[in-house]
């Protein structure tokens, strides 16, 4: 993998009370070269900003960072409709935008909304159909008639603009299974790492089932969501008792990260705070100064 390959975003809350903070972020990131920013996704939550249009009115002030939700409340957001958004939105911002995907999580939420609340393998199931459709009504060609258990278009013509990637949120097996066959990369759940036991049991799924569709499953990426703090001295422990990572110093985050990508594949992450929150300006710009160019230098020899 060389060191273009390697993503280094960041996550944050699109609180309506966030805005100004969070503007002032990506722009940073971006005047930083940072790849992408994340939004989460909870339109049951009347205090959020809506992800999407969250993510196109930033998209609009910035110039090479990318956006995605992650992940995409698909319950919420019917396939061709979300087809439509994504292909105008990379229209729109040059190809800066990462489709997110997540079968459902807070179904008691999501049916709070008047959303037919699907059992578990009917969801990935849906989840699967929604990938293939999004898929289908991007990069032009004939018009499309789809005819699936959850999900049915009849002669629409497709987006003359390629998808986006698609990173899933896959965890059961099923869902991880969805991810080899039709997925472009893998964000494991409960910012699980690569040294965790989700992820080792996790990852051989989804590349027995990219193999069992014909595809290379070295070109699925996995990009970790992971939270931790950047310290001015290094920590006696960069992992809790647990395996945990809890972060340390910019020297300290750079051995952890070049090691992820050259030993166990990494090709992406995502920083949160250590409490799983927003990073804050400061951390936010080691991250994209010192940190992502230290790992990129790192990798490249």
């Amino acid at each position: 993998m060389s060191a273009h390959d390697v993503v280094f975003g960041f996550g944050a809350h699109s609180g309506i009370d966030d805005i100004p903070q969070l503007l002032r972020m990506t722009r940073q990131a971006d005047r930083d070269g940072l790849d992408v920013f994340s939004l989460s996704d909870h339109p049951y939550l009347g205090g959020r900003v809506d992800a999407y249009a969250a993510l196109g009115f930033i998209l609009g002030r910035t110039e090479r960072i990318a956006g995605f939700a992650n992940v995409t409340n698909l319950p919420t957001r019917p396939a061709p409709m979300l087809a439509r958004t994504v292909t105008s939105l990379s229209a729109i911002s040059g190809g800066r935008i990462v489709l997110g995907m997540g079968a459902g999580g807070l179904w008691e939420r999501i049916s709070d909304m008047g959303v037919p609340r699907l059992a578990p393998g009917e969801a990935v199931d849906a989840f699967e159909e929604a990938i293939v459709l999004v898929k289908l009504l991007s990069g032009g060609g004939p018009a499309v008639t789809f005819r699936g258990r959850h999900y049915r278009v009849h002669r629409i013509e497709p987006a003359p603009v390629a998808a986006p990637p698609v990173w899933t949120g896959s965890v059961g097996r099923k869902s991880l299974a969805v991810t080899g066959r039709v997925a472009d990369g893998w964000i494991p759940g409960h910012a699980a790492d690569w040294l965790s036991e989700r992820y080792r049991t996790s990852r051989p799924v989804i590349e027995e089932a990219a193999v069992a569709a014909g595809r290379d499953p070295g070109e699925i990426r996995t990009v970790f969501n992971l939270p931790g703090d950047i310290t001015d001295r290094p920590l006696p422990a960069t992992r809790d008792r647990d395996g945990r990572w809890l972060g340390g110093s910019v020297e300290q985050w750079v051995e952890e990260l070049t090691g992820a990508v050259l030993e166990h594949g990494a090709s992406g992450f995502t920083l949160f705070a250590a409490d799983h929150g927003v990073p804050d300006l400061t951390a936010l710009a080691r991250w994209a100064q010192e940190i992502a160019p230290a790992v990129r230098e790192a990798i490249a020899k």
